[in-house]
């Protein structure tokens, strides 16, 4: 008999481990914990924020989103290389985020903003070793590639929140509350989101509701 099944997640580069429990007979495997792996051995990370995501300069090729982890929101960076292929088929590669997801993401990008990506390899790449397993961050892998693209850097102080649908449509993701109000206490001054919600902050928020509207704010 197994009451509980416990994983420590992470990648061997980076400090950061996250226990995550896939049974547990007395309650929710929604929950996750977060350590950092220190010389003195796990402990817990309290400030986890600065973890994942760089305030400093603005790059091309990286866009900032809010993940939820449990019951926890995460900013996390989304990075992104998009580079001339010396290959017959181009390569694409994401790690911590779905590849066929990537794929289909940039069939979107040829299909409605007219992007030559089967001409380049495109690399995407989740900061801090998260592996995003929902579809709020399509917004931020779709930002991230066209500021790579266009070499354009995308201010640190801006969030892409938001699903993105086969036709193009960018769709609103739960517990947007939370993900925005997280944002704000990190010092966020802008959200792009797929609707604005009824709730009051001090950050400009941004409805796009379709993909192609996206081209506006490069």
């Amino acid at each position: 008999m197994v009451d509980t099944v416990l994983y420590f997640e992470g990648e061997a580069s980076k400090e950061i481990r996250m226990l995550r429990g896939f049974k547990n007979r007395f309650g929710s495997t929604s929950e996750i914990g977060i350590f950092e792996m220190t010389a003195a051995g796990l402990v817990s990370a309290k400030d986890i924020a600065s973890k994942f995501f760089d305030k400093s300069k603005s790059q091309a090729g990286s866009a900032l989103t809010v993940a939820v982890e449990g019951s926890r929101c995460l900013i996390l960076e989304v990075q992104a290389l998009v580079c001339d292929s010396n290959f017959p088929n181009p390569k694409r590669s994401a790690t911590g985020f779905d590849g066929a997801r990537l794929n289909m993401l940039l069939a979107l990008l040829e299909k409605k903003l007219d992007l030559p990506l089967n001409n380049y390899d495109v690399y995407i790449n989740i900061s801090g070793g998260i592996k995003i397993k929902e579809s709020s961050a399509d917004l931020a892998v779709i930002a991230a590639i066209i500021s790579s693209f266009r070499d354009r850097p995308i201010s640190k102080e801006s969030v892409f929140i938001g699903e993105v649908s086969l036709t193009g449509e960018i769709k609103e993701v739960f517990s947007m509350d939370q993900r925005l109000k997280e944002a704000q206490a990190q010092g966020v001054k802008k959200a792009i989101i797929a609707q604005k919600p009824n709730l009051k902050l001090k950050l400009q928020v941004f409805d796009v509701n379709e993909v192609h509207k996206m081209i506006e704010l490069f």
